[in-house]
């Protein structure tokens, strides 16, 4: 008998998408590399006061006033953004997504593509940071709060349509098909059929999309539009560094606080994660009869909001709707402390200064085009260094300060051990403490401040703006894979365990393997918000094109700033289509 070879076997999508962005960030080193003076010894001195200031802040109570007013307002401008853009990107959901245009035209016979056409061409204008978006709008309608709200709306609305259409598409369709299969109304059927399944996904994503507004508030206020950045960005300026930690840590308290509060409402609500962006969907017309298991918390909160089968008491309709009013009196609160001017919107001058800015910026001036290349490929450069630095250090941390790996009971500590260690107890919370503590001081700050700070010691070029990208997002990322480790299916790792496993080849061939995927996909996600940072950090001196625009913003130079910020849009599409086709390989 002849030996039957084994059938070949497809490459592994996650050894192929590693040895891919290995090639990528060897060939990003060369230009950071190539710089010939990198350390700045001269600046060394003031590092040394702006290190020092951290340990007694300013806290007389004039700037303690000061602190508490400037972050009232930097969190109602994340409220009023998030709340406008939620707005927006569910409208444009509907219209960028299949199962939308299905259910707004269920006679067009090309929804996927008219989805997908919508869905690149949004693409576009959302490859702008709100920081530009920002100087944009100040030179329309001032520097107002409606200035901030806007430059926080539009462009998370853009982003918040483009993640709300995947989550739609990507929810099981099963009971929406089966209540389009019965004659319900295709309105009716996406109501009750596919909205459910995909509403804890929806907000989850708010969440964050909410946290994210909270930073990106905290970087428009150093352009004027007031807050806690405004005065980070006054105390910078005049180097005084005692109030300036004063800030930082009023800073840190904001996003610790609204870290915590997310984290409650998300428990309540059976999310698990903030970002749930590469979770495997499950297949859409194929059902699988599988044995009865316990129901997670995700599951029993998609049953309650699918399925009632005893009417709610009055109490519970109370408790159930307070949060809910809690959060529409917040809204009105912030809108109203803020008192954004409506009549700006329209008003003949800011019609007149909208006229004007687009004459101005219409047609491009691609004189600087043999510039522009040598330009992009530093932009470029810098933000996969960053995501990659960022994605090393944040998964170092994200295993210390997961609950799950080092406490009592947890994957990586036996309950032998757990029970009789006092010392490695204490040694385990300790690590868990400073972990969470670093990385939610890296992701309060913001990347254009680290930039300035690391522009004490280091020379003006793409290497500090890589690494203030790289501190700012190991702080995002670091969490966020923490909580892809907290939510993990344990139920292979205890049978290691059982048989005696060590605890080396337990987190080398369970926990690794389980998270790696998950690992990469988020990476790739943040890959593509590095590069939309990579202008801010380029406006403080840390090159690229973000320095280009910062010279053509300060020459009103707007037909030049057209041309490069269109540039930056098509580089920015490259990189979201090659981070989702990553993200799809790695499900």
């Amino acid at each position: 008998m002849r030996a039957i070879a084994p059938p070949p076997t497809k490459p592994s999508p996650i050894l192929g998408w590693t040895l891919l962005a290995t090639g990528a960030i060897a060939l990003a080193l060369t230009p950071l590399l190539s710089q010939q003076a990198i350390i700045n010894s001269n600046g060394w001195p003031q590092l040394h006061r702006f290190l020092t200031a951290s340990l007694h802040p300013d806290l007389t109570p004039t700037l303690l006033t000061t602190t508490g007013n400037a972050l009232l307002t930097t969190l109602a401008y994340a409220t009023c953004g998030s709340f406008l853009s939620l707005i927006i990107g569910s409208l444009l959901a509907l219209f960028s997504s299949e199962t939308g245009w299905q259910t707004l035209s269920p006679n067009h016979r090309s929804a996927a593509k008219l989805a997908a056409k919508l869905r690149g061409l949004l693409a576009l204008p959302r490859a702008i940071h709100e920081l530009i978006w920002g100087l944009i709008l100040i030179n329309i309608w001032g520097t107002g709060s409606i200035t901030g709200i806007a430059a926080i709306a539009l462009p998370f609305g853009l982003i918040t349509g483009k993640v709300f259409a995947e989550i739609l598409d990507d929810s099981p369709r099963q009971a929406w098909q089966n209540l389009l299969n019965s004659g319900a109304h295709p309105g009716s059927a996406f109501l009750y059929g596919l909205l459910p399944q995909a509403s804890l996904n929806l907000l989850s994503y708010a969440f964050y999309r909410f946290e994210c507004s909270l930073r990106s508030a905290a970087v428009l206020g150093m352009i004027g539009v007031g807050g806690l950045g405004t005065e980070i960005q006054v105390s910078l300026q005049s180097l005084r560094y005692e109030q300036l930690w004063t800030f930082f840590y009023a800073l840190v308290l904001l996003n610790g606080l609204v870290d915590w509060a997310s984290a409650q409402a998300r428990q309540q609500l059976g999310c698990a994660t903030r970002l749930d962006i590469n979770a495997r969907s499950p297949k859409r017309q194929t059902q699988i009869n599988l044995p009865k298991r316990t129901e997670t918390p995700r599951e029993q909160a998609i049953e309650t909001l699918t399925v009632s089968t005893n009417p709610p008491t009055l109490t519970q309709s109370i408790q159930a709707t307070l949060p809910w009013l809690s959060l529409l009196g917040l809204i009105a609160f912030c809108f109203w402390h803020l008192s954004p001017d409506l009549d700006r919107i329209a008003s003949p001058r800011s019609l007149d200064l909208a006229q004007e800015l687009l004459s101005q910026a219409f047609p491009p001036d691609w004189s600087l085009f043999p510039q522009l290349p040598i330009l992009i490929l530093q932009t470029l450069a810098m933000s996969v260094v960053a995501i990659a630095l960022a994605s090393l250090i944040g998964t170092s941390l994200a295993f210390l300060s997961a609950r799950t790996i080092m406490l009592p009971g947890g994957l990586l500590t036996p309950h032998s051990v757990a029970k009789h260690s006092h010392l490695s107890q204490g040694f385990a919370w300790l690590l868990l403490l400073s972990s969470r503590t670093l990385l939610l001081f890296a992701r309060a700050i913001p990347s254009p401040v680290w930039a300035l700070v690391l522009l004490y010691m280091l020379f003006p070029g793409i290497l500090p703006g890589a690494i203030a990208l790289a501190i700012h997002n190991f702080g995002i990322l670091g969490r966020l894979k923490a909580e892809v480790i907290e939510n993990l299916d344990t139920s292979s790792l205890d049978s290691l365990a059982a048989q005696g496993t060590p605890t080396v080849l337990i987190f080398c061939y369970g926990i690794l393997p389980l998270t790696l995927p998950r690992f990469l996909a988020y990476s790739f996600y943040r890959w593509e918000v590095c590069l939309r940072e990579t202008v801010i950090v380029g406006l403080v001196g840390a090159g690229g094109l973000g320095y280009l625009v910062k010279e053509q913003v300060s020459a009103f130079d707007y037909a030049g700033l057209s041309a490069t910020l269109l540039s930056f849009m098509v580089l920015t599409w490259a990189v979201d289509s090659l981070s989702s086709q990553a993200r799809h390989a790695l499900r």
